[in-house]
Protein backbone atom coordinates (compact mmCIF):
# COMPACT_ATOMS: atom_id res chain seq x y z
CA UNK A 1 0.00 0.00 0.00
CA UNK A 2 2.71 2.49 1.03
CA UNK A 3 4.52 1.97 -2.28
CA UNK A 4 1.62 3.76 -3.97
CA UNK A 5 2.19 6.83 -1.76
CA UNK A 6 5.08 8.42 -3.64
CA UNK A 7 6.02 11.52 -5.62
CA UNK A 8 5.19 9.97 -9.00
CA UNK A 9 1.52 9.34 -8.16
CA UNK A 10 -0.86 11.96 -6.85
CA UNK A 11 -1.68 11.08 -3.22
CA UNK A 12 -5.41 11.15 -3.98
CA UNK A 13 -4.83 8.13 -6.23
CA UNK A 14 -3.01 6.11 -3.58
CA UNK A 15 -4.54 2.94 -2.17
CA UNK A 16 -6.88 3.61 0.73
CA UNK A 17 -6.97 7.39 0.15
CA UNK A 18 -10.23 9.18 -0.62
CA UNK A 19 -10.25 12.86 -1.57
CA UNK A 20 -13.07 15.38 -1.59
CA UNK A 21 -14.77 16.31 -4.84
CA UNK A 22 -15.63 19.70 -3.43
CA UNK A 23 -12.26 20.59 -1.90
CA UNK A 24 -9.27 20.13 -4.19
CA UNK A 25 -6.49 17.89 -2.83
CA UNK A 26 -8.20 17.42 0.51
CA UNK A 27 -8.18 13.92 2.00
CA UNK A 28 -11.53 13.10 3.64
CA UNK A 29 -11.12 9.38 4.34
CA UNK A 30 -8.38 6.84 4.99
CA UNK A 31 -9.22 3.16 4.72
CA UNK A 32 -6.33 1.20 6.23
CA UNK A 33 -8.07 -2.15 6.64
CA UNK A 34 -6.06 -5.31 5.96
CA UNK A 35 -2.81 -3.64 4.94
CA UNK A 36 -0.68 -5.28 7.63
CA UNK A 37 0.38 -2.02 9.26
CA UNK A 38 2.52 -2.32 12.37
CA UNK A 39 3.37 -0.21 15.39
CA UNK A 40 1.47 2.62 16.99
CA UNK A 41 -0.75 5.31 15.52
CA UNK A 42 0.68 8.76 14.91
CA UNK A 43 -0.70 11.42 17.25
CA UNK A 44 -1.08 13.80 14.28
CA UNK A 45 -2.81 11.50 11.82
CA UNK A 46 -6.25 12.76 12.71
CA UNK A 47 -5.64 16.50 12.55
CA UNK A 48 -6.87 17.17 9.02
CA UNK A 49 -9.93 19.46 9.24
CA UNK A 50 -11.40 17.69 6.21
CA UNK A 51 -11.01 14.15 7.50
CA UNK A 52 -14.61 13.06 7.98
CA UNK A 53 -13.96 9.42 8.89
CA UNK A 54 -10.88 7.44 9.78
CA UNK A 55 -11.29 3.71 9.73
CA UNK A 56 -8.02 2.19 10.93
CA UNK A 57 -7.17 -1.45 11.38
CA UNK A 58 -3.73 -1.78 12.92
CA UNK A 59 -2.02 -5.18 12.92
CA UNK A 60 1.15 -5.63 14.98
CA UNK A 61 3.20 -8.39 13.38
CA UNK A 62 5.78 -8.94 16.13
CA UNK A 63 5.93 -8.35 19.86
CA UNK A 64 3.31 -6.83 22.11
CA UNK A 65 2.58 -3.17 21.49
CA UNK A 66 0.91 -0.89 24.02
CA UNK A 67 -1.69 1.48 22.66
CA UNK A 68 -0.38 4.98 23.26
CA UNK A 69 -0.16 8.52 21.87
CA UNK A 70 -3.52 8.41 20.15
CA UNK A 71 -5.22 11.77 19.74
CA UNK A 72 -7.65 11.96 16.80
CA UNK A 73 -9.72 15.06 17.20
CA UNK A 74 -11.73 14.23 14.08
CA UNK A 75 -11.57 10.44 14.14
CA UNK A 76 -15.00 8.80 14.01
CA UNK A 77 -14.04 5.12 13.95
CA UNK A 78 -11.19 3.37 15.76
CA UNK A 79 -10.78 -0.37 15.24
CA UNK A 80 -7.73 -2.38 16.27
CA UNK A 81 -7.22 -5.94 15.02
CA UNK A 82 -5.92 -9.14 16.64
CA UNK A 83 -4.41 -9.48 20.12
CA UNK A 84 -1.10 -7.71 19.73
CA UNK A 85 -2.11 -4.63 21.70
CA UNK A 86 -2.07 -4.69 25.46
CA UNK A 87 -1.71 -2.52 28.54
CA UNK A 88 -4.33 0.05 29.48
CA UNK A 89 -6.73 1.96 27.27
CA UNK A 90 -5.19 5.48 27.10
CA UNK A 91 -7.12 8.33 28.67
CA UNK A 92 -6.35 10.64 25.74
CA UNK A 93 -8.92 8.72 23.70
CA UNK A 94 -11.36 11.12 25.31
CA UNK A 95 -9.91 13.86 23.09
CA UNK A 96 -11.63 12.15 20.16
CA UNK A 97 -14.77 14.22 20.51
CA UNK A 98 -16.12 13.08 17.13
CA UNK A 99 -15.69 9.37 17.87
CA UNK A 100 -18.74 7.28 16.91
CA UNK A 101 -17.29 3.76 17.09
CA UNK A 102 -14.62 2.46 19.45
CA UNK A 103 -13.81 -1.20 18.82
CA UNK A 104 -11.13 -2.68 21.08
CA UNK A 105 -12.64 -6.18 21.18
CA UNK A 106 -10.46 -9.28 21.64
CA UNK A 107 -7.27 -7.66 22.90
CA UNK A 108 -5.17 -7.89 26.09
CA UNK A 109 -6.23 -4.63 27.68
CA UNK A 110 -6.17 -4.56 31.46
CA UNK A 111 -7.17 -2.32 34.35
CA UNK A 112 -10.58 -0.63 34.51
CA UNK A 113 -13.00 0.77 31.94
CA UNK A 114 -12.23 4.47 31.76
CA UNK A 115 -14.73 6.75 33.48
CA UNK A 116 -13.68 9.36 30.91
CA UNK A 117 -15.30 7.39 28.07
CA UNK A 118 -18.57 8.86 29.31
CA UNK A 119 -17.50 12.21 27.83
CA UNK A 120 -17.58 10.91 24.23
CA UNK A 121 -21.05 12.29 23.65
CA UNK A 122 -21.32 11.09 20.03
CA UNK A 123 -20.27 7.50 20.71
CA UNK A 124 -22.70 4.91 19.32
CA UNK A 125 -20.64 1.71 19.58
CA UNK A 126 -18.39 0.72 22.47
CA UNK A 127 -16.65 -2.63 22.06
CA UNK A 128 -14.40 -3.78 24.91
CA UNK A 129 -15.34 -7.45 25.02
CA UNK A 130 -12.86 -10.30 25.49
CA UNK A 131 -10.13 -8.40 27.32
CA UNK A 132 -8.81 -8.56 30.88
CA UNK A 133 -10.69 -5.55 32.21
CA UNK A 134 -11.53 -5.41 35.91
CA UNK A 135 -13.54 -3.22 38.25
CA UNK A 136 -17.06 -1.93 37.70
CA UNK A 137 -18.95 -0.75 34.64
CA UNK A 138 -18.69 3.05 34.97
CA UNK A 139 -21.92 4.88 35.70
CA UNK A 140 -20.58 7.62 33.41
CA UNK A 141 -21.47 5.47 30.38
CA UNK A 142 -25.02 6.57 31.09
CA UNK A 143 -24.02 9.97 29.68
CA UNK A 144 -23.65 8.43 26.22
CA UNK A 145 -27.10 9.36 24.99
CA UNK A 146 -26.36 8.10 21.45
CA UNK A 147 -25.01 4.70 22.53
CA UNK A 148 -26.76 1.81 20.75
CA UNK A 149 -24.24 -1.04 21.09
CA UNK A 150 -22.40 -1.96 24.30
CA UNK A 151 -20.07 -4.97 24.24
CA UNK A 152 -18.10 -5.54 27.45
CA UNK A 153 -18.59 -9.28 27.89
CA UNK A 154 -15.87 -11.83 28.61
CA UNK A 155 -13.85 -9.74 31.05
CA UNK A 156 -13.47 -9.76 34.84
CA UNK A 157 -15.96 -7.02 35.64
CA UNK A 158 -17.67 -6.90 39.04
CA UNK A 159 -20.44 -5.03 40.78
CA UNK A 160 -23.91 -4.20 39.57
CA UNK A 161 -25.17 -3.04 36.18
CA UNK A 162 -25.37 0.77 36.45
CA UNK A 163 -28.87 2.20 36.70
CA UNK A 164 -27.60 5.08 34.55
CA UNK A 165 -27.49 2.86 31.42
CA UNK A 166 -31.23 3.37 31.21
CA UNK A 167 -30.54 6.93 30.02
CA UNK A 168 -28.90 5.69 26.81
CA UNK A 169 -30.49 4.38 23.60
CA UNK A 170 -28.90 0.93 23.78
CA UNK A 171 -30.31 -1.62 21.33
CA UNK A 172 -27.78 -4.40 21.87
CA UNK A 173 -26.08 -5.12 25.18
CA UNK A 174 -23.57 -7.88 25.85
CA UNK A 175 -22.30 -8.15 29.44
CA UNK A 176 -21.95 -11.93 29.62
CA UNK A 177 -19.06 -13.91 31.15
CA UNK A 178 -18.17 -11.52 33.95
CA UNK A 179 -18.84 -11.49 37.69
CA UNK A 180 -21.70 -9.00 37.75
CA UNK A 181 -24.05 -9.15 40.72
CA UNK A 182 -27.35 -7.73 41.95
CA UNK A 183 -30.44 -7.42 39.75
CA UNK A 184 -31.25 -6.06 36.31
CA UNK A 185 -31.78 -2.34 37.03
CA UNK A 186 -35.34 -1.17 36.59
CA UNK A 187 -34.17 1.65 34.29
CA UNK A 188 -33.11 -0.88 31.65
CA UNK A 189 -36.74 -1.81 31.09
CA UNK A 190 -37.18 1.71 29.68
CA UNK A 191 -34.97 0.85 26.69
CA UNK A 192 -37.86 0.04 24.38
CA UNK A 193 -35.62 -0.34 21.30
CA UNK A 194 -33.60 -3.14 22.88
CA UNK A 195 -33.00 -6.01 20.44
CA UNK A 196 -30.31 -8.23 21.98
CA UNK A 197 -29.92 -8.81 25.71
CA UNK A 198 -26.97 -11.04 26.60
CA UNK A 199 -26.20 -11.20 30.32
CA UNK A 200 -25.29 -14.88 30.65
CA UNK A 201 -22.63 -16.37 32.94
CA UNK A 202 -22.71 -13.80 35.73
CA UNK A 203 -24.09 -13.80 39.26
CA UNK A 204 -27.22 -11.77 38.63
CA UNK A 205 -30.24 -12.49 40.78
CA UNK A 206 -33.81 -11.50 41.49
CA UNK A 207 -36.94 -11.87 39.39
CA UNK A 208 -37.49 -10.66 35.86
CA UNK A 209 -40.02 -7.91 35.33
CA UNK A 210 -43.40 -9.46 34.60
CA UNK A 211 -43.70 -6.95 31.76
CA UNK A 212 -40.37 -7.74 30.10
CA UNK A 213 -42.04 -8.70 26.82
CA UNK A 214 -43.93 -5.40 26.79
CA UNK A 215 -40.85 -3.39 27.74
CA UNK A 216 -38.75 -4.99 24.97
CA UNK A 217 -41.22 -5.62 22.13
CA UNK A 218 -38.50 -5.70 19.46
CA UNK A 219 -35.85 -7.87 21.08
CA UNK A 220 -34.76 -10.98 19.21
CA UNK A 221 -32.27 -12.58 21.64
CA UNK A 222 -32.69 -13.02 25.38
CA UNK A 223 -29.66 -14.72 26.97
CA UNK A 224 -29.74 -14.96 30.78
CA UNK A 225 -28.16 -18.40 31.19
CA UNK A 226 -26.01 -19.34 34.19
CA UNK A 227 -27.13 -16.74 36.69
CA UNK A 228 -29.17 -16.83 39.89
CA UNK A 229 -32.53 -15.59 38.68
CA UNK A 230 -35.62 -16.72 40.55
CA UNK A 231 -39.37 -16.37 40.22
CA UNK A 232 -41.60 -17.15 37.25
CA UNK A 233 -40.76 -16.98 33.57
CA UNK A 234 -42.91 -13.97 32.54
CA UNK A 235 -45.79 -14.83 30.23
CA UNK A 236 -45.38 -11.37 28.67
CA UNK A 237 -42.50 -12.81 26.62
CA UNK A 238 -45.18 -13.76 24.12
CA UNK A 239 -45.55 -10.04 23.31
CA UNK A 240 -42.01 -9.89 21.92
CA UNK A 241 -43.04 -10.89 18.42
CA UNK A 242 -39.49 -10.61 17.02
CA UNK A 243 -38.02 -13.03 19.57
CA UNK A 244 -35.85 -15.71 17.93
CA UNK A 245 -33.93 -17.13 20.86
CA UNK A 246 -34.71 -17.47 24.57
CA UNK A 247 -31.91 -18.93 26.66
CA UNK A 248 -32.60 -19.19 30.40
CA UNK A 249 -30.86 -22.41 31.55
CA UNK A 250 -28.97 -22.86 34.83
CA UNK A 251 -31.03 -20.48 36.95
CA UNK A 252 -33.69 -21.07 39.61
CA UNK A 253 -36.86 -20.12 37.75
CA UNK A 254 -40.02 -21.66 39.20
CA UNK A 255 -43.65 -22.14 38.24
CA UNK A 256 -45.08 -23.14 34.89
CA UNK A 257 -43.63 -22.62 31.44
CA UNK A 258 -45.81 -19.83 29.96
CA UNK A 259 -48.70 -21.41 28.01
CA UNK A 260 -48.85 -18.69 25.34
CA UNK A 261 -45.41 -18.93 23.72
CA UNK A 262 -46.99 -20.13 20.48
CA UNK A 263 -47.49 -16.47 19.58
CA UNK A 264 -43.73 -16.21 18.91
CA UNK A 265 -43.76 -16.94 15.20
CA UNK A 266 -40.06 -16.14 14.79
CA UNK A 267 -38.87 -18.36 17.64
CA UNK A 268 -36.07 -20.72 16.59
CA UNK A 269 -34.60 -21.87 19.89
CA UNK A 270 -35.81 -22.02 23.48
CA UNK A 271 -33.80 -23.36 26.40
CA UNK A 272 -35.09 -23.40 29.98
CA UNK A 273 -33.18 -26.46 31.17
CA UNK A 274 -31.70 -26.79 34.66
CA UNK A 275 -34.24 -24.71 36.53
CA UNK A 276 -36.97 -25.57 39.00
CA UNK A 277 -39.94 -25.35 36.65
CA UNK A 278 -43.01 -27.38 37.48
CA UNK A 279 -46.23 -27.23 39.47
CA UNK A 280 -48.07 -29.41 41.92
CA UNK A 281 -50.99 -29.92 39.51
CA UNK A 282 -49.12 -32.28 37.23
CA UNK A 283 -50.04 -31.17 33.68
CA UNK A 284 -46.84 -29.20 33.27
CA UNK A 285 -46.14 -30.12 29.64
CA UNK A 286 -49.34 -28.61 28.29
CA UNK A 287 -47.33 -25.57 27.13
CA UNK A 288 -46.29 -27.72 24.16
CA UNK A 289 -49.85 -27.40 22.82
CA UNK A 290 -49.11 -23.75 22.16
CA UNK A 291 -45.43 -24.10 21.27
CA UNK A 292 -46.26 -26.22 18.20
CA UNK A 293 -47.53 -23.02 16.60
CA UNK A 294 -43.94 -21.76 16.43
CA UNK A 295 -43.35 -22.94 12.89
CA UNK A 296 -39.69 -21.81 12.82
CA UNK A 297 -38.72 -23.67 16.00
CA UNK A 298 -35.59 -25.80 15.63
CA UNK A 299 -34.51 -26.53 19.21
CA UNK A 300 -36.33 -26.87 22.53
CA UNK A 301 -34.75 -27.87 25.86
CA UNK A 302 -36.59 -28.18 29.19
CA UNK A 303 -34.53 -30.93 30.80
CA UNK A 304 -33.55 -31.10 34.49
CA UNK A 305 -36.66 -29.46 35.89
CA UNK A 306 -39.64 -30.69 37.94
CA UNK A 307 -42.11 -30.94 35.06
CA UNK A 308 -44.78 -33.57 35.70
CA UNK A 309 -47.42 -35.25 33.60
CA UNK A 310 -47.78 -37.05 30.29
CA UNK A 311 -45.99 -36.09 27.11
CA UNK A 312 -48.79 -34.41 25.17
CA UNK A 313 -49.73 -35.89 21.79
CA UNK A 314 -49.33 -32.53 20.04
CA UNK A 315 -45.56 -32.90 20.27
CA UNK A 316 -45.87 -34.83 17.00
CA UNK A 317 -47.38 -31.75 15.32
CA UNK A 318 -44.21 -29.67 15.17
CA UNK A 319 -42.99 -28.76 11.72
CA UNK A 320 -40.09 -30.47 10.02
CA UNK A 321 -37.86 -27.60 11.19
CA UNK A 322 -37.54 -29.16 14.63
CA UNK A 323 -34.26 -31.04 15.13
CA UNK A 324 -33.77 -31.06 18.91
CA UNK A 325 -36.08 -32.06 21.77
CA UNK A 326 -34.67 -32.43 25.28
CA UNK A 327 -37.10 -32.91 28.17
CA UNK A 328 -35.19 -35.58 30.10
CA UNK A 329 -34.71 -35.63 33.88
CA UNK A 330 -38.26 -34.57 34.68
CA UNK A 331 -41.24 -36.54 35.97
CA UNK A 332 -42.88 -37.45 32.67
CA UNK A 333 -45.02 -40.56 32.38
CA UNK A 334 -47.15 -42.33 29.79
CA UNK A 335 -46.27 -43.38 26.26
CA UNK A 336 -44.39 -41.71 23.45
CA UNK A 337 -47.07 -40.15 21.21
CA UNK A 338 -47.57 -41.71 17.80
CA UNK A 339 -46.60 -39.56 14.85
CA UNK A 340 -43.38 -38.31 16.40
CA UNK A 341 -41.58 -40.36 13.75
CA UNK A 342 -42.87 -37.84 11.18
CA UNK A 343 -40.47 -35.20 12.49
CA UNK A 344 -38.08 -36.08 9.70
CA UNK A 345 -35.29 -33.69 10.74
CA UNK A 346 -35.31 -34.68 14.38
CA UNK A 347 -31.74 -35.65 15.31
CA UNK A 348 -31.78 -35.35 19.10
CA UNK A 349 -34.57 -36.75 21.28
CA UNK A 350 -34.10 -37.13 25.03
CA UNK A 351 -37.04 -38.25 27.15
CA UNK A 352 -35.22 -40.19 29.88
CA UNK A 353 -36.55 -40.17 33.43
CA UNK A 354 -34.65 -39.60 36.61
CA UNK A 355 -35.55 -37.84 39.85
CA UNK A 356 -34.42 -34.23 39.48
CA UNK A 357 -31.57 -33.20 41.72
CA UNK A 358 -28.94 -30.51 41.96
Amino acid sequence: MLSSWNDTLHFCRGFGVYCSRRHVNQVIRLNLFSYGLVGSLSPTSGTSPFLERQSCKITASVGKHPLRSIVYSTCRVLFLSNDSFQGTVPTNLTHCSELRELNLVDKKFEDKILEELGSLSKLRTLGLANNNLTGRIPASLGNLSSLTLLLVGDNNLEGSIPEELGRTTIERIQLGINRLTSTIPSSMYNLSNMRDIKLGANQLEGSLSLDIGVAFPHHSQLVLAENRFTGPVPSSLSNASMLEGTFLPKNSFTGLVPPNLGRLQNLRAINMALNQLGFVGGDDLSFINSLVNCTQLQRMAFSHNFLKGPLVSTIANFTAQLSWIDVEINQIHGTIPSGIENLINLKYLRLGYESPHR
